[in-house]
């Protein structure tokens, strides 16, 4: 069976190489090759021994993800859009800041979360991605930036699972990816640039903050019950009460002394006073009178199956003042690569939508044979 090393933490290769009869410091030096220096081709890793080189062509490889369409911005942000099988695609996007670079990675191909304003959550769920498959969209995305800049130096100083899926529901691929991204001989990102986000998977919450305790954002977007109910159907799992719970437990292990709530910005739905009022009041019930948490209002991305509107931007600013003047630290996301973004999930969407209408096709130049006797 020919394996992609791209699935392996520096455990799991180390255990990879000594079932070859290799010694665990060559682990580390093909580590290092695939993930630091970006290389695919055993041949050109000339400091493993050749017997290993040999062993690992017949056996083994290092492949990234197919590209299916790159998307660039007039601001710098990057879009990829990779094939993951199946009629089914994946987006990973870039976005380049003065002092820093992020990289927002998908964990799923469709989400089964479906929550009303995300467009991927409308397509449904497929399958989750492996390890590999998460770790060949920093791969690919890292190196190809490097050649595309003429610079050795790393691009990528932050990755946010925020992209396709919940990670928390895939979280036996998500755990070894993050151990990867945090690995020295990897990517060597320290634990408060890699953020997980979820839409409050309470249980994996827990489980994370013992595996990998990362910086963690939790989707809120509703103050009370019967709204999140409505807006985040996982809620009627794991309400709010619940979830905040979890949320002041995480913190005890978390690399920040805070969490990030993100709350979805939608017309007429969960922008008024009174919902920040009650935001305010489910803060202030918890973390002892500290600052525990600070939120990121986000402008809606609107598509024709969601049936919302973006708040206007007065009305955000309104919301974000109540909230700051009530000692909550509050950000409005900045809106980027508006020329090439539809929602979040669109292009993988369409991807999808074209291979459901060539199958149609397909069957529909099938003609029983009956019918042509």
């Amino acid at each position: 069976m020919n394996t992609n090393l791209l699935d392996f933490d520096l455990e799991g290769l180390t255990a990879y190489c000594e079932q070859l009869g290799e010694k665990r410091f060559r682990a580390t030096q093909l580590f290092r090759w695939i993930h630091q220096r970006g290389a695919s081709d055993f041949s050109q890793m000339t400091d493993l021994a050749k017997s290993l080189r040999e062993k690992l062509k017949g056996r083994a490889h290092v492949t990234a993800l197919p590209v299916v369409s790159e998307h660039v911005s007039t601001d710098g942000t990057v879009k990829w859009l990779f094939d993951v099988g199946d009629g089914n695609a994946v987006e990973t996007v870039f976005i380049p800041e003065d002092d820093r670079g992020t990289l927002c990675v998908s964990s799923q191909a469709g989400c089964a979360v479906g929550c009303r304003f995300c467009s991927t959550g409308h397509q449904g769920f497929s399958r989750n991605l492996t390890t590999g498959e998460i770790l060949a969209q920093l791969w690919f995305a890292e190196h190809a930036l490097r050649k595309r800049l003429g610079i050795d130096e790393r691009v990528i100083s932050n990755v946010v699972m925020m992209g396709m899926g919940e990670p928390l529901q895939n979280y036996s691929a998500l755990v070894p990816a993050l151990r990867v991204m945090l690995d020295d001989h990897a990517y060597g990102m320290s634990r408060r640039r890699v953020t997980v986000s979820t839409s409050g998977v309470v249980p994996m919450m827990d489980r994370l903050s013992q595996d990998c305790a990362v910086a963690l954002a939790v989707s809120l977007h509703a103050p009370n019950d019967p709204l999140r109910d409505n807006l985040v159907p996982l809620n009627k799992k794991y309400p709010i009460a619940e979830l905040l719970d979890s949320c002041v437990r995480y913190l005890e292990f978390a690399p920040r002394d805070f969490l990030t709530f993100e709350y979805c910005m939608l017309d007429g739905v969960n922008d008024q006073p009174e919902h920040a009022r009650q935001l305010i009041e489910l803060v202030r019930a918890r973390g002892d009178g500290k600052n525990w948490c600070k939120f990121n209002l986000i402008p809606f991305n609107p598509f024709p199956a969601s049936g919302l509107l973006r708040s206007p931007s007065a009305r955000v600013t309104e919301f974000a003042a109540m909230l700051s003047n009530a000692g909550i630290v509050t950000t409005v996301r900045k809106t980027r690569g508006d020329d090439i973004d539809a929602a979040c999930g669109q292009l993988a969407g369409d991807v999808k939508d074209r291979t459901r209408a060539a199958e149609r096709m397909a069957k529909q130049r099938i003609i029983p044979l009956k019918q042509v006797s």
